[in-house]
């Protein structure tokens, strides 16, 4: 069955339209897990420095 030209244009938009939303999540949680990660050297960093404070 041949579909218009409306209707073709219409399933593009909307393929096009959900493939960018997965992208943007995909960099979203990218960027999230980078900043978890950054944050939680941080801590183990300083978890370490009071350790080492307490022992001398």
């Amino acid at each position: 069955m041949r579909r218009s030209r409306n209707e073709v244009a219409r399933w593009r938009m909307r393929r096009h339209v959900q493939w960018r939303k997965t992208r943007g999540h995909e960099a979203q949680s990218r960027r999230y897990r980078g900043m978890r990660r950054f944050h939680y050297l941080i801590a183990q960093r300083q978890r370490r420095s009071i350790l080492f404070v307490r022992q001398y």
